[in-house]
């Protein structure tokens, strides 16, 4: 048995996003939510929870003391819990933190390809956005952060920089080098860096380090909501740097948005999931290789760079079906396969899709042949 070994009908039974969206004819690789049951230990927290009525009002901390004995029993990061804050998910926690470092009409900068929301969820707190897309390798473009920088500056008037680390979608892992010159960089030209590192437990290469520890005034975002399936019990968290010391003017009301059986998942996730962790990164591990062998075998023309993190492939399809932006249109429709647009992640998303290979390998072994079933011979 692996984690993976979750029935087709089950999972069709699923009333979340991804198998509830499109008819039972398609196969969903699409959303972020993962084909696995949830850890025993959280299945265990969550249903005493509710038994016991213990389902009133967060007290305490104890996401913030789960996380910090996480961050150095898994990466060997040190943190203080007390400077910890709690906010109600990652994308609602960034908006609060750009709260706290900008102003209505301040720039934040994003690369694309990048996440959906970091467009949307700026631009609704009012900021503007300005663009600095990574390289033709995936990776960090100084001149690019450079320029966009000036531009986010150029008015005299205050920026952020919202970083994904690990990337989503392309799963590049930021190296502690690459983070320092983002620093210096950032710090020359005034701008604070708030990271989004929701996909740090994920990470299949290597040794996950936060911007926190290379960029000492940043802040990061954390959740366990990723790596454990935790998607729809909503509870995150501020990390500061050592030279953050803004978060201490995050509103209250902000952490009186959190649920507190999210809280109960999460810090039981942290502090006890750790076997059923390193169990998914190995099976996720196994996907990757499996999926690259597929392509290579039925469907060539497909150009895929594995990532070090995250269980996302982003996928080029522009030599396999050339001329169009958006092949996740052809393949919903003519392939029954449900893939997320790449053009939705910013212009340099043209031609691609991005696959969610947390599934089962039977699955995973479908979905590219319906891919390749749309592909010119």
């Amino acid at each position: 048995m692996t984690l993976f070994d979750v029935p087709l009908s089950e999972l069709r039974s699923r009333t979340s996003s991804k198998w509830s969206r499109y008819p039972d004819d398609v196969l969903p690789l699409w959303v972020a939510e993962m084909d696995v049951a949830v850890c025993a230990p959280v299945v265990h927290a969550v249903s005493d929870a509710v038994r016991r009525g213990d389902t009133g009002y967060p007290s305490g901390m104890p996401y913030q003391d789960a996380f910090a004995e996480f961050a150095e029993r898994r990466w060997g990061w040190s943190t203080t819990a007390s400077r910890i804050r709690l906010v109600p998910d990652i994308m609602q926690g960034t908006v609060e933190v750009i709260a706290l470092l900008t102003e209505p009409g301040d720039a934040v900068v994003v690369n694309p390809p990048v996440y959906p929301p970091f467009w949307a969820y700026p631009r609704h707190a009012g900021r503007r956005i300005v663009e600095a897309p990574l390289g033709p390798d995936h990776r960090l473009d100084l001149a690019a952060l450079d320029r966009a920088f000036d531009e986010a500056r150029a008015d005299g008037r205050r920026a952020a920089y919202l970083l994904c680390h690990p990337h989503n979608p392309t799963g590049t892992l930021h190296t502690p080098d690459e983070l320092r010159a983002v620093g210096e960089l950032a710090a020359r030209h005034g701008v604070r860096v708030v990271s989004d590192e929701v996909h740090a437990p994920l990470t299949l290469d290597g040794t996950f380090v936060s911007a926190t520890t290379v960029i000492p005034d940043a802040v990061a975002l954390h959740s366990a909501s990723k790596a454990f399936h935790l998607a729809g019990l909503k509870a995150a968290i501020a990390v500061p740097g050592p030279e953050a010391e803004h978060l201490t003017h995050l509103p209250e009301l902000v952490a009186s948005e959190v649920g507190h059986v999210p809280v109960l998942a999460h810090a039981t996730a942290l502090r006890e999931g750790g076997s059923w962790l390193d169990e998914l990164l190995t099976e996720l591990r196994a996907h990757r290789t499996l999926l690259a062998e597929l392509l290579a075998e039925h469907a060539p023309a497909v150009r895929w760079t594995p990532g070090a993190a995250t269980y996302f492939a982003w996928l080029d399809l522009r030599d396999a079906l050339p001329g169009d932006p958006d092949p996740a249109r052809a393949l919903l429709r003519d392939g029954r396969l449900a893939l997320n647009p790449g053009p939705t992640f910013g212009a340099p998303g043209a031609g691609h899709v991005r696959l969610n290979f947390a599934t089962s390998p039977e699955l995973l072994t479908e979905a590219v042949r319906r891919l390749a079933s749309v592909l010119p011979a």
